[in-house]
């Protein structure tokens, strides 16, 4: 259920998370979610390009009761904005998603120009177009924005969600539908286990096959969207904050909390964090806010263009910032506040991250021991340099043990060599139940503390 915000408080800015638009077909193995090439269509491109539009009218318009005042918002500035893009399994649709974006975020302007030594002035083409940086976040090298490639601990929880009673007890209700489908999904597999990939078939189909949307029956694409939405959120969420099926929030979260540290810091100029991303963290975010608890509409794949609006709000009466979360499920939807974390109002800053901060990750070493993964995406590097740190230790641990036993029986033979000389020589005797005489007495104390020296000078 939407809430009704209130208007008394400054927002300092914004975390934006937004999924890609329109795309071509896209395959994805159900364990363990691996995909195939797909391309941005013309509607995608535009999709976006709107939501750039609605997201400068909102918070760079000085008209809107959102507007971000401490954002130039006509010429981009760098170090106010920071845009990271999921460069992974549906990478170039994300990227070329996340450009037509911010070009309706970020408009051509007369105004982007520069005057020369010559004295001429020169304007950016194509009526003053400007470039925004990217960070695309490749899932070789970073795991935030794709926690679940790769995770073995993710593919076995998959698997044990489609072995469970619930998922077979669906699959059992929802037969006669799914044994219906065949005739219209060009011979692919036909189980509940592969219900996204249905999903995603007859919608791309249905969009842009007239044929296809004519010949199909008026409730499958509903119904298929339903059984769709089971299956991602069973996969892509977890009772526990800290369970697998959330690892899709949990390894976002460390930027969204940076993001909201930036902003919060009136020293930092960024107010503005956008990351473009596939549906899965939403899911998983909705599912660990409580957002999809407290709205049920929530829980499911969202929609083309789709866009979640963290905004980070100073109260006009004092304290600490607050949290509001606003969400709008594509092209043809509208911003509306949300209630998260049992709340109906705006969060605190500090609820936010105390609840939230326990169980969010994405250093490499974290995530190779929560995925059990020793090989890929640098584990396997990591696992090494582990080993050889651990040997090296163990080396030296060996080496100042040794090196003591061994000064010791040095220092125990050179001690046995002079008392064996000095008996030669007749300055040293040995009796039973005799002492040796009074300067043997002094060669031994004299030795004692070779023995002592010695052993304090090995090395450690």
């Amino acid at each position: 259920m939407a809430t009704t915000p209130t208007s008394d408080s400054q927002i300092l800015g914004v975390v934006l998370l937004a999924r890609h638009g329109d795309r071509a077909g896209f395959y994805q193995n159900a364990s363990d979610y691996t995909p195939s090439n797909t391309a941005i269509t013309p509607l995608g491109n535009l999709q976006e390009y709107e939501l750039g539009q609605q997201l400068r009218s909102i918070y760079l318009n000085s008209s809107s009761p959102s507007f971000i005042s401490t954002i130039n918002a006509d010429i981009v500035s760098d170090a106010q904005v920071q845009v990271r893009v999921d460069g992974g399994g549906e990478g170039g649709v994300i990227f070329n998603s996340a450009m037509s974006l911010l070009q309706g975020m970020f408009p051509g302007t007369l105004d982007y120009k520069t005057t020369l030594g010559n004295g001429t002035t020169i304007t950016g083409p194509l009526g003053g177009y400007q470039t925004v940086p990217i960070e695309s976040v490749e899932p070789g090298n970073d795991v935030s924005l794709e926690g679940w490639t790769s995770c073995n601990t993710f593919v076995t929880a998959t698997n044990s969600f489609y072995h469970s009673d619930l998922f077979k007890q669906k699959a059992a209700e929802h037969a006669d539908f799914i044994n219906a489908l065949p005739p219209y999904l060009d011979g692919r597999p036909v189980a509940l286990q592969d219900m996204w990939n249905i999903f995603d078939f007859i919608n791309v189909q249905f969009i842009h096959n007239a044929s296809f949307a004519n010949a199909l029956p008026p409730t499958y694409l509903e119904q298929a969207r339903d059984l769709a939405n089971f299956h991602e959120y069973g996969i892509f969420s977890s009772l526990q904050l800290n369970g697998i099926g959330n690892i899709a929030g949990q390894t976002i979260l460390p930027s969204i909390l940076d993001g909201f540290a930036s902003i919060a810091d009136s020293k930092n100029p960024r107010k503005l964090v956008y990351e473009a991303v596939s549906y899965k963290p939403f899911i998983s975010l909705f599912n660990m806010t409580g957002a999809a608890q407290m709205n049920p509409q929530l829980a499911g794949i969202v929609n083309y263009a789709a866009a979640v609006a963290f905004e980070v709000l100073q109260p006009n009466t004092g304290g600490e910032p607050v949290i509001r979360f606003k969400f709008k499920n594509g092209t043809d939807d509208e911003f509306k506040t949300y209630g998260i974390l049992g709340s109906t109002t705006d969060v605190p800053l500090s609820t936010f991250v105390n609840t939230l901060k326990p169980v969010a990750f994405s250093d490499l070493p974290t995530w190779c021991k929560v995925c059990n993964n020793t090989q890929d995406r640098g584990c396997a590097a990591l696992a090494l340099a582990n080993a050889q740190t651990a040997s090296t230790t163990s080396t030296k641990e060996f080496s100042a043990v040794g090196a003591g036993f061994i000064g010791a029986a040095v220092a125990l033979v050179t001690v046995a060599g002079l008392l064996s000389l000095l008996s030669f020589m007749g300055l040293l005797t040995f009796s039973r139940g005799r002492k040796v005489k009074s300067y043997a007495s002094d060669v031994g104390d004299l030795c004692n503390r070779c023995f002592t020296d010695k052993v304090a000078d090995d090395p450690p």
